[in-house]
């Protein structure tokens, strides 16, 4: 069969696209990462939980240590303002 005419210029046209496509797969590519704002601002908040860790274990050990007193009036009025604020 042989192809003629109009169409023979369609068909070279897709040859074209053809070479474009294959010369682009062989291109090798490098990895690439790209960090968002929002992944960098959590970065930065890691080394403030550092000194909240260090508050935490404090805590935890006058906690054991039997030396940690709770201010009742103070945790009343934290659940107080907590749950009028969400009511």
């Amino acid at each position: 069969m042989k192809i003629q005419g109009p169409n023979l210029s369609k068909l070279s046209a897709y040859r074209s696209q053809l070479q474009q496509t294959d010369h682009k797969k062989k291109v090798n590519r490098e990895d690439q990462l790209d960090i968002s704002n929002a992944a960098k601002q959590l970065q930065e908040s890691n080394k403030a939980n550092t000194q909240r860790a260090e508050y935490v274990q404090n805590i935890k050990e006058a906690v054991k240590s039997g030396q940690y007193e709770i201010n009742h009036d103070k945790v009343a009025q934290k659940m107080i303002d907590f749950w009028s604020k969400h009511s």
